[in-house]
């Protein structure tokens, strides 16, 4: 009782008891709906909707008590009232004051997105479109997009590679560019770990982006990636090919899973690094910080080729007989077993 007459003389200080709001404490009405409930319940706000629309929807749907109250509180917190549009999950077991916190603050409700190292900007559309954050076709619009990529500080005329490899809990109804900027976000925090070192490399951030993806797509072991970095590092020095299939792989639209020899022949392809020397135009998948750090902080090593052993790690070697014999020894035998 005592808490409730001071309730009411601050209000009525305010000059809001005759406004009502002291009465709807008296008689509860800003209490919980549904006292010690844990369940919960899905409420939209939409974009635009007033204040008095959102309260009237929330008492409709059993969240509070009385709509007007809400109003009222919300008028009595002033400017920071302000609800947000999103998706929220509230609880009839929350008084009026935390429904109305919930919402000024913009606690949405978010959806997980896993965004694996090495992944495609269109597997990444396809996940984000699965977990109904966005349509597939306007979030491609948007990493293809050289305007979108220049206004996020992107060195490229697209998003690939710059969209960083993580799960997220993303609210729904972010616009796809906005979507994008998350990630891209989550790649600059990424790149400050490894950008000191890259400043000693004769190649430039974008090289160095398109160097970490081919790493990432050539092995699952952690402990190789400085080699595999090491090896590419070599042989662009030397003014070799790179010859790694991933990046093949990415210039064949409709890949089926079979690279074929016309594959490695073919000159049209501009990712095809058995025929062009130094890097393809671009990254072919999202790098984690790992695979960026191993491209600046390389094996100290003269390794040139390697070759898978078929466990998922695989043989280095620094002469071409020595590949030559490591080929014979891995591939043909696995080729001769599954015959």
């Amino acid at each position: 009782m005592k808490r409730l007459i001071g309730v009411l003389a601050a209000l009525a200080a305010l000059g809001l008891a005759g406004g009502g709001l002291a009465i709807w404490v008296g008689l509860g009405l800003l209490e919980p709906v549904e006292p010690g409930s844990s369940r919960t319940l899905a409420f939209r706000v939409e974009r635009g909707q007033g204040l008095r629309a959102v309260a009237n929807a929330l008492e409709a749907n059993e969240l509070v008590r009385d709509a007007d109250a809400v109003v009222a509180l919300a008028r009595l917190r002033g400017s920071t009232a302000t609800v947000k549009a999103g998706e929220y999950e509230l609880s009839p077991g929350w008084d009026t004051g935390a429904v109305l916190d919930h919402l000024v603050a913009g606690r949405v409700r978010t959806y997980k997105a896993v965004l694996p190292e090495g992944i495609r900007a269109t597997e990444i559309a396809t996940r984000l479109e699965d977990a109904g954050l966005t349509s597939r076709e306007e979030f491609l619009r948007v990493v293809n997009d050289p305007a979108v990529a220049q206004s996020l500080g992107v060195p490229a005329k697209g998003l690939e590679g710059y969209l960083y490899p993580e799960t997220y809990e993303l609210a729904r109804d972010l616009p796809a560019k906005e979507l994008a900027r998350v990630l891209v976000e989550q790649f600059d925090v990424a790149w400050r770990e490894v950008e000191s070192a890259a400043a000693e490399l004769s190649l430039d951030k974008h090289e160095i982006v398109t160097l970490a993806s081919i790493v990432e797509k050539e092995t699952a072991a952690p402990e190789e990636r400085p080699l595999i970095a090491a090896v590419f590092l070599n042989r662009l020095r030397k003014g070799m090919r790179l010859e790694t299939d991933p990046t093949v792989i990415y210039g064949i639209e409709g890949f089926d899973g079979n690279i074929r020899k016309r594959d490695l022949q073919d000159k049209s392809n501009p990712y095809n690094t058995y025929q062009i020397r130094g890097l393809p135009p671009g990254p072919i998948a999202s790098p984690g910080v790992d695979a960026l750090r191993a491209v600046v902080e390389p094996a100290d090593t003269e390794y040139l080729y390697f070759v898978s052993k078929n466990d998922g790690t695989h043989y280095f070697s620094k002469s071409y007989r020595e590949h030559v014999n490591a080929v014979n020894r891995y591939q043909k035998r696995r080729r001769s077993r599954t015959r």
